[in-house]
């Protein structure tokens, strides 16, 4: 079944079923709470403890694997509240990989929209206390590059270089002129053609990183209090600066966390437009793996990677000088 077309309301049905195979209880009711490029999520309300759980479904075969056991380690290793996941249902018939995992309180930041008025102070403390939890992740170290569950690259570039270089060869067939999407491939065209140069500095320390961490990802109560966070999405051990181009995605530069994070954290020279670089390549990815455009989120990313490409320029010019 492709999760993009597929029939709600079956999936809904196979949720229920599976939910109550699993806690031998009756489900009462299941809503369809939304879905990003690579799942559609479920909630899903029962008689007894554990009362409310989350279903989301993968379009991914081995996304679910992936994915709880990035939940499971990043619980494990942090402080930080991350949904606990009941049960696995591996890619079977007609369904997708899924998973049922932990209801959290509250809904995603972005979704409170009371929280774009709150007093410059209140922002910033909300953008610290992101900030702080999200270096807390990066402190988990390994010895080698590569996925979460099995890190086996001495350098880093050994790992990204081969994906970001298959990345763009695919970019080149598909975003076209007919379709209107060449002026994509032409910022990675830039981009790429300066990737020894954008990707200089060596990344000495393999860090743990969410992946996918954007203000979709954090989940807050009425308050604005952080209840956890959730969704890591390709979490693996990489340079730490591959997670902050998630930080000025939505309305993430309203709370300014991609420059706090710079300020309270040593980042490479480079950081920009690598960052520019980074994310740019994982909405082409998206693009290209789960068919999912959006304007609103690819063309900022357009726009800045030849802002940042041009401000390297600069640079080198200075220098020069």
């Amino acid at each position: 079944m492709d999760l993009l077309i597929a029939n709600k309301k079956e999936l809904a049905s196979y949720a229920k079923k599976t939910v109550e195979e699993h806690f031998s209880l009756n489900v009462s009711s299941v809503k369809y709470i939304g879905g990003g490029s690579f799942g559609k999520v479920f909630k899903l309300k029962l008689d007894c403890e554990p009362y409310t759980v989350i279903y989301k479904f993968c379009k991914k075969e081995g996304m679910a694997r992936s994915e709880t056991y990035a939940l499971k380690f990043f619980s494990e290793n942090t402080s930080i509240r991350f949904p606990k996941v009941f049960f696995v249902r591996a890619q079977g018939g007609n369904y997708p990989d899924g998973y049922c995992m932990e209801y959290i309180q509250g809904k995603p930041a972005f979704m409170n929209f009371d929280m774009l008025a709150w007093p410059l102070r209140k922002k910033y403390d909300f953008s610290y206390q992101v900030t702080d939890m999200l270096y807390a992740m990066h402190h988990n170290t390994a010895e080698k590059f590569g996925p979460l569950e099995n890190p086996t690259y001495d350098k880093w570039l050994d790992y990204y270089y081969p994906w970001a270089k298959d990345i763009y060869e695919k970019a080149a067939k598909i975003c076209t002129k007919a379709n209107g999407k060449r002026y994509i491939f032409d910022a990675m065209q830039a981009a790429f053609d300066r990737f020894d140069e954008i990707f200089s500095e060596e990344v000495t320390t393999p860090s743990a990183i969410h992946g996918d961490l954007n203000l979709l990802n954090i989940m807050v109560g009425r308050k604005g209090n952080i209840t956890g966070f959730i969704d890591p999405l390709n979490s693996m051990y990489a340079d730490r600066e591959y997670d902050l181009f998630q930080l000025n995605n939505l309305t993430g530069p309203v709370f300014g966390l991609y420059e706090l994070y710079k300020q309270k954290f040593e980042v490479s020279e480079k950081c920009d437009v690598k960052t520019a670089f980074y994310g740019l390549w994982n909405e082409v990815y998206c693009l290209i793996s789960a068919g999912t455009f959006y304007k609103f989120i690819m063309n900022p990313l357009v726009k800045n990677m030849y802002i940042q490409l041009i401000k390297l320029d600069q640079k080198k010019q200075s220098l020069i000088r």
